[in-house]
């Protein structure tokens, strides 16, 4: 990616985090693709403690993050999520915009349980 494109997804990125934050009640779902995979965390930014994580890189068919790949890493972070107690997350896209493998994230996650 060339600069601009990265300095213009971190002050999109800024401007989210400026409205959004978990809460112990209401954790934030953060997501970041590299070129190669794609991660999610769920993150109490009161504690700024990471309470679950889940990537492509550790499912067993190690791939490289498409859609399809996408949709199972949101569902591996809400089985997590959901058998640590958390049902209600919000999601934070990072700055990406929301299609393709963030929306396949998402969308992946709701269909395990998660609430967002």
């Amino acid at each position: 990616m060339s600069a601009k494109k990265v300095q213009r997804r971190l002050r999109i990125k800024q401007g989210i985090r400026n409205k959004i934050a978990g809460t112990p009640e209401r954790p934030r779902l953060s997501v970041f693709r590299s070129n190669k995979f794609i991660y999610a965390q769920i993150i109490d930014d009161t504690t700024g403690v990471t309470l679950a994580a889940a990537s492509s890189a550790k499912l067993d068919d190690v791939a490289k993050a498409n859609v399809e790949t996408s949709g199972k890493v949101g569902k591996a972070i809400a089985e997590i999520a959901l058998g640590k107690g958390i049902t209600q997350v919000v999601f934070d896209r990072s700055g990406y915009l929301y299609h393709g493998k963030v929306k396949s994230l998402a969308e992946g996650a709701r269909e395990a349980g998660l609430k967002f």
